[in-house]
């Protein structure tokens, strides 16, 4: 299950070490927006982009080698370019936008590009049906988008709503792909806003037997983006007992990170079994090393 960036880069890391075709990334669709009539998919594209390695490592998002003559044009015409549509980046949701006004499915839709970009292993949208992670912040209730990119994650967030989820089916394969798995991991990224969108929509589908859970947080940080602070203005526990605690129902083997084996305890109470490995990745010979790490779970 991957949300936001440590589980984009923990597939990227399985995707290198796994047979062809045995792997399957389920993407949150919570952050998915609707610009200049385009259909964006920032999470699903990271992933893709990833397992393509494509992915602008320096910009931490989008298409490496990017340009911006499209959105330096909108904003001559006075448009609001507060999200970066790189000229790159800009031909998947082109492509994407046309693929699904031609009557096909979002699910399938990923498939075709995920195809055309030569990645190996299977990416799905967590569902087909629209479901938005709306954010509540001092200047009101924001899409994740303009929380994340237009307000750059700055504002405090004292609440998380998951619009659309109690409607939403899961999208064609995920069933499959959770039913017949050896395992099933919840990537390291935030909780809140990453993976909790997909656990809405598909947590029934988990057998917490074969599933393991990864810390985002390590030596009391977050390894990327505003993890602890956002936990911590919901008013949750932003340690990774805390993290293992909101997994309880879909995971039974946590990894926690030997920097915070102090909490193993704590966590094994809950009734884990609890891995202590270097859960920091870094480049891609860590997230290799991750991911051969955990395969051996």
């Amino acid at each position: 299950l991957a949300g936001g960036t440590g589980g984009a880069m923990l597939a990227e890391g399985l995707d290198a070490v796994l047979p062809a075709g045995s792997l399957t990334v389920i993407t949150t669709t919570g952050d998915d927006l609707e610009l200049f009539g385009l259909a964006i998919s920032p999470d699903t594209d990271a992933v893709l982009y990833r397992l393509a390695g494509i992915f602008n490592e320096e910009a931490h998002w989008g298409v490496a080698g990017e340009t911006f003559a499209t959105l330096e044009m909108l904003k001559r015409y006075g448009e609001d370019t507060w999200f970066g549509l790189g000229d790159r980046d800009l031909a998947t949701h082109l492509l994407r936008t046309h693929l699904l006004q031609t009557g096909r499915a979002a699910a399938a839709v990923t498939a075709d590009l995920g195809f055309r970009l030569g990645i190996n292993s299977q990416v799905i949208p967590m569902s087909e049906q629209p479901v938005r992670t709306k954010v509540t912040t001092p200047k009101g209730r924001l899409d994740l988008q303009e929380y994340f990119v237009r307000e750059r994650h700055a504002l405090p967030v004292s609440a998380v709503e998951i619009v659309g989820a109690s409607e939403a089916r899961p999208a064609p394969g995920v069933a499959d792909a959770l039913r017949e798995a050896d395992r099933v991991i919840i990537g390291p990224s935030n909780p809140a806003i990453s993976i909790e969108p997909i656990l809405a929509v598909v947590g029934d589908l988990i057998d917490p037997d074969r599933t393991m859970a990864i810390t985002p947080i390590v030596a009391g940080a977050a390894l990327k983006g505003p993890t602890l602070e956002m936990l911590q203005g919901l008013g949750r526990e932003a340690t990774p007992t805390g993290i293992a605690r909101g997994y309880k129902l879909y995971a039974s083997t946590f990894v926690l990170d030997h920097e915070d084996a102090a909490e193993a305890a704590a966590i094994h109470a809950l009734g884990y079994r609890v891995a202590l490995l270097d859960t920091v990745m870094g480049g891609p010979e860590g997230r290799r090393r991750l991911a051969e790490e955990l395969l051996l779970l």
